[in-house]
């Protein structure tokens, strides 16, 4: 029976380009001809832009003086934000790579997040222990508005303006005891999560406080939601088409559900520590990243935690996991500098050929 089933796996795609770590990343949103975007962190302060089917280089950001510790495109895929631990976040031109904003901290920033309904709203965290939320239309300088207007001299005539974190709104003074690694922002945007040490904790914006909190297994290594396009969503996926939490702490996984991403679906306990997790919602996979010493990430059935796959790509932690927004492929970024792209559908797409193994490693330089 084992001899006449197909290979389990299509050869990755292998996007070179950074020089140190991946500790992040994540895709854009779908456009309206299918296509998307992947955008990548990296400690050699060089956040990159991807063409999300292929890995093909597109742009760097050129503009930090620290390691990039996460990067996120806005839901309309227009502005990408980046946060670093040269003690500022920063908002760039996605089509032309320049800076538009300097969200300026008092300490490294590792989490940056946008609304997922309004591009211009950006929430941040880090080694401050402080969750901001930045209005970026109540800061648009003139230049930049005036660029944008005038289509010939925009190249030249955008200037950046540098923010001060005083300008932002904090939620939730004096909860966090330790650094935010990671902030969320529900589908409820009322609802933003942050993820500090072993505890997440959601906060209701219009009060700043504390609605729900979650002491997990361990330090939490990856919290992001998994979410497919509208077009690609149905009400028999996990989570109901909703956006699903998935998290990665100590030993476990866990993943939330609901529209303020607060009702438990399932946790998993494994037998390594878990350095990130994502989550297929209509294939009913979960892809999970080891932590050190592990190079590996491996796939299970959501239903039964049976092991489907392993993947021994990488050459360092898998730091972290994203599926596409059409839910055809995923991405793995790690300690080993690189980004493999793994398909996840049957048939022809982006690079693959269709059969098995019908894909050569592409570098992104």
């Amino acid at each position: 029976m084992a001899a006449t089933e197909a290979p389990r796996q299509y050869v990755p795609l292998t996007c070179h380009g950074h020089s140190r770590p991946v500790p992040h990343l994540s895709f854009s949103p779908l456009e309206k001809d299918d296509s998307y975007y992947l955008i990548s962190a990296c400690k050699d302060g060089n956040p990159m832009l991807r063409d999300g089917q292929t890995g093909d280089w597109i742009g760097t950001f050129i503009g930090h003086k620290g390691a990039v510790w996460q990067a996120r495109l806005s839901p309309d895929a227009a502005t990408a934000a980046t946060a670093s631990a040269d003690f500022t976040a920063k908002i760039w031109d996605t089509h032309t790579g320049e800076l538009l904003y300097t969200l300026q901290h008092d300490h490294i920033v590792r989490a940056v997040v946008y609304s997922p309904n309004n591009s211009d709203l950006v929430a941040t965290g880090g080694m401050e222990k402080k969750l901001r939320i930045f209005d970026l239309a109540e800061m648009n300088p003139k230049s930049a508005t005036d660029a944008a207007s005038n289509g010939t001299n925009a190249d030249t005539a955008v200037v950046s303006s540098t923010i001060p974190a005083s300008m932002g709104f904090e939620i939730g003074a004096g909860v966090h005891t330790a650094s935010i690694k990671f902030v969320v922002w529900t589908k409820d945007p009322r609802i933003l999560i942050t993820a500090s040490d072993n505890t997440l904790r959601w906060f209701d914006v219009p009060t700043r406080s504390v609605v729900k909190q979650e002491v997990l297994d361990g330090e939490i290594g990856s919290c992001e939601f998994c979410t497919l396009a509208p077009d690609y969503t149905s009400k028999t996926d996990i989570g109901g088409g909703l956006p699903v939490l998935a998290v990665a702490a100590g030993k476990s996984i866990y993943f939330w559900g609901g529209p303020r991403a607060m009702d438990e679906l399932k946790r998993s306990k494994m037998g390594y520590k878990v350095a990130s997790v994502a989550l297929d919602p209509k294939g009913r996979k979960i892809v999970v990243g080891e932590d050190i010493p592990a190079t590996w990430a491996r796939v299970y059935r959501w239903d039964d935690d049976t092991e489907i796959d392993i993947h021994k790509g990488h050459h360092g932690p898998v730091w972290s996991v994203a599926f596409s927004p059409d839910g055809k492929l995923y991405a793995t970024g790690s300690e080993d500098g690189t980004i493999k792209m793994w398909k996840n559908c049957e048939g022809f797409y982006g690079l693959w050929r269709g059969g098995a193994g019908g894909a050569t490693e592409r570098n992104a330089e």
